[in-house]
């Protein structure tokens, strides 16, 4: 099963209020995303715990109804 975008987006901007997020279907699948998050969150964080933050933002749904996701994550 597929993750579309409004469901995948509804999962960052509850994990990243503040944030800007651009989405990329990568594979035209609902399946293959690409994620650009800019957030005050990520600010003096290593980007290892940028991207982990992301995925609990997912709560557990990578791997799972969401197969594959490329992240870009900056700090404004």
């Amino acid at each position: 099963m597929a993750m579309n975008q409004d469901i995948l987006l509804k999962y960052l901007k509850e994990g990243f209020p503040d944030a800007e997020i651009t989405l990329i279907d990568l594979a035209g699948d609902n399946d293959h995303w690409q994620a650009e998050i800019v957030s005050a969150r990520f600010a003096g964080l290593p980007r290892v715990r940028q991207h982990q933050l992301v995925y609990d933002a997912l709560q557990g749904h990578m791997g799972g109804a969401l197969h594959a996701l490329a992240l870009k994550t900056r700090a404004p």
